[in-house]
């Protein structure tokens, strides 16, 4: 005969604590990504206090062409269809509302505001960031970073700071070409392919687009272009595991860099339209 002395013991305490594993684990891996967090503030902090010092401009302007010659293409292509899908949308819209004479006007706002430079930004965090995490990640995993810090060199000033400064002005130059390839792609299919007017079209844009939309966009570039080369190099610098944690790093980079992107543009055009307020 069996004879029952208690509860079997399953793993869990006799209080009925059952989840107190899952919220530990919880709450361990919310500290650490707020560890995470911090360290990636400091970086930034170092990153910035890196451009008070001398730049090697030499590594500044290879960083740049390497970026350039891998972005400047796909980046023209992608503006021809932006500018092309958003003259039909536009030209769509004040079709039905009666308001042909603001095609120009509206599809060129929408692309200098938040078209170009969101379009750069993608392509350069697809890119241009993930190449710096590659190209990070990979010295890291081969021990390069630390034998560098061993000798005494700032990995920051010596080669963070050049691909940073890279990155932002050439998301400056690709956001004009972004804008002028998308503007005369508009252009282009709001005339032909919808007929609009010529000159109602020029006329249009020019009255209502202004200095400040065109600064704010170049602005949104300069910065779109930081947070890909801060958040690649970020991710390369603390890659571990080998070639796939080195693949996985630049996964990282790029879902981490988008997220900031979205986000970065949100606050950025909420403070323009605070600054200039429309129609005052």
């Amino acid at each position: 005969m069996t004879v029952f002395n208690g509860p079997a013991s399953n793993g869990s305490s006799p209080d009925g604590a059952v989840g107190e594993p899952l919220v530990a684990q919880l709450l361990a891996r919310l500290l650490s990504g707020l560890d995470r967090l911090g360290l990636f503030f400091v970086f930034c902090g170092k990153v910035v206090v890196g451009f008070a010092r001398p730049i090697n401009l030499t590594e500044a302007t290879t960083q740049a062409w390497q970026i350039a010659r891998v972005v400047i293409v796909p980046t023209a292509l992608v503006s021809i269809p932006l500018g092309a899908v958003v003259a039909l949308q536009v030209g769509s819209l004040t079709q039905q509302l009666g308001a042909q004479s603001f095609a120009g006007a509206a599809s060129v706002v929408s692309i200098l505001r938040e078209g170009a430079p969101l379009a750069t930004a993608l392509l350069l965090a697809g890119a241009g960031g993930s190449a710096i995490c590659a190209d990070f990640g990979s010295r890291t995993i081969r021990e390069e970073i630390d034998a560098l810090r061993v000798l005494g060199i700032d990995v920051i000033v010596r080669l963070v700071v050049p691909r940073v400064a890279a990155a932002m002005v050439v998301a400056v130059l690709l956001t004009g070409v972004v804008m002028g390839v998308g503007i005369a792609g508009g252009y282009v299919f709001n005339v032909v392919l919808q007929h609009g007017t010529s000159g109602v079209y020029v006329e249009s844009f020019r009255a209502l687009a202004t200095r400040p939309d065109l600064y704010a966009s170049l602005l949104k570039g300069l910065v779109f272009g930081a947070i890909a080369a801060v958040v690649g190099a970020y991710k390369g610098l603390n890659a571990q595991g080998g070639a796939k944690g080195v693949g996985q790093a630049v996964n990282e980079s790029v879902v981490i860099t988008f997220l900031l992107l979205f986000t970065a543009n949100y606050l950025m055009s909420v403070a323009y339209f605070q600054l200039f307020p429309q129609g005052a």
